[in-house]
């Protein structure tokens, strides 16, 4: 075959003698890529923790400014 080139390759620790097609290799190694979700699970949780970490904030901060505001008000009534 044209462009082919016989050699012997390595695939998933086996060693296969044959011919070597890049193009094949490509479309498995990006089938395989496709396939994988581990990095999409970390992403979605790193997204997931980014919320929650924002939705404390702001419930801390309106829960400070007015926990602030009584502590004012009963500062001014013990003067």
């Amino acid at each position: 075959m044209p462009g082919s080139v016989r050699s012997t390759r390595t695939q998933q620790g086996i060693c296969v003698a044959g011919e070597f097609d890049p193009k094949e290799q490509n479309m498995k190694i990006l089938t395989r890529f496709a396939k994988d979700e581990s990095g999409a699970t970390a992403i979605e949780y790193g997204l997931i923790a980014g919320l929650i970490a924002v939705v404390c904030i702001a419930g801390f901060t309106a829960v400070g400014t007015k926990l602030n505001a009584k502590f004012t008000a009963i500062s001014n009534n013990l003067t």
